[in-house]
């Protein structure tokens, strides 16, 4: 799986291979079609094409003389399931997060008033409130 998911990550990184999968998403096409918009040779395409192929991110498919291209969603569920798992986590850190400001809020020891003229429990009990 690592072995797959550098590959499809190292795929991913190029911005013309992500132009490539969003063309792809919309439908199978020819190789011609899907490099006519872009601004690059044939053998640059083509090297695109083979780095997506090695991610298992698409597929080649022969119908008599036209070879067409379509979505693989194995490649891509290998790196959501892995980005799921760190989703997973950062949720659970967020949620933590939102647990201590909670906390905080309801355990202040100021009293409204003191929140709305900015003063601190320890000036209101004579300390200066910077420590000296």
């Amino acid at each position: 799986m690592d072995q797959n998911l550098d590959a499809t990550f190292a795929a991913l990184a190029d911005p013309t291979r992500r132009a490539i999968l969003a063309r792809l998403s919309l439908g199978e096409i020819s190789v011609g079609e899907l490099a006519e918009p872009f601004d690059i040779s044939a053998p640059a395409i083509s090297r695109h094409l083979k780095v997506l192929e090695k991610a298992e991110l698409i597929e080649r498919k022969t119908d008599a003389q036209w070879r067409r291209l379509k979505l693989n969603p194995k490649g891509l569920k290998t790196a959501a399931d892995w980005i799921s798992h760190y989703r997973q986590f950062w949720e659970s850190q967020f949620d933590a997060l939102a647990d201590y400001l909670i906390d905080l809020q309801t355990n202040d020891p100021q009293t409204e008033e003191e929140k709305s003229h900015g003063t601190t429990t320890s000036e209101r009990n004579g300390g200066s409130g910077n420590g000296t």
